[in-house]
């Protein structure tokens, strides 16, 4: 059962990611301002940098929000 839940804060941090891509592609294309890229840039870095660090800031805010999960990139 906890298991299951994993799976689903796992795959809630996929998709938080994904749309701040998208946002941040959406923003430039839709705008033409090139700064918007530094949104993709900056969650790109912090995904790059977590493994490294073990601490993702999603993780952070879904470890909050999901208790009953096991705790993930949560700096152990």
């Amino acid at each position: 059962m906890n298991a299951e839940k994993n799976i689903v804060k796992v795959r809630a941090h996929d998709a938080i990611c994904g749309v701040l891509y998208l946002i941040s592609v959406g923003l430039t294309f839709n705008t033409g301002n090139l700064d918007f890229l530094y949104i993709a840039v900056g969650v790109g870095a912090l995904q790059v940098i977590s493994p490294v660090t073990k601490f993702c800031p999603v993780y952070f805010i879904l470890n909050k929000i999901m208790p009953e999960t096991d705790p993930m990139q949560n700096g152990k």
